[in-house]
């Protein structure tokens, strides 16, 4: 199994990275056809094992480079997800086998 990269994009800070990813896209897009410059945007991930668990820490920076008609107008941002790494070091957000926190059975009593 290998990790879903969008499933991987859409859980990072609870979904606001991927809108971010969107925006900057767009606007950097934007100013490239405006400006007839280049534009760059990057994301870079570093990844450390918490603990002596199976999971991860995933630090996330997205930076961006937007041409302006006099220079370019910048941005950097890190945020960081927890990630669970399973089979084959697949990461997701929940584990692969999560147990069940309580039992299903009902009791009854006859009084």
């Amino acid at each position: 199994m290998t990790t879903n990269v969008e499933a991987f994009i859409a859980d990072l800070d609870a979904g606001t990275v991927q809108a971010k990813l969107s925006t900057i896209l767009s606007l950097v897009a934007g100013a490239v056809v405006d400006t007839g410059k280049q534009g760059k945007v990057a994301i870079a991930f570093d990844i450390k094992q918490i603990g002596n668990s199976h999971q991860v820490e995933i630090s996330h920076k997205l930076t961006y480079a937007s041409p302006t008609h006099r220079g370019k107008q910048s941005e950097e941002e890190t945020t960081v997800t927890p990630m669970h790494v399973g089979t084959g070091g697949a990461m997701t957000f929940f584990p692969e086998n999560q147990t069940e926190m309580f039992s299903k059975k009902e009791t009854t009593s006859n009084a």
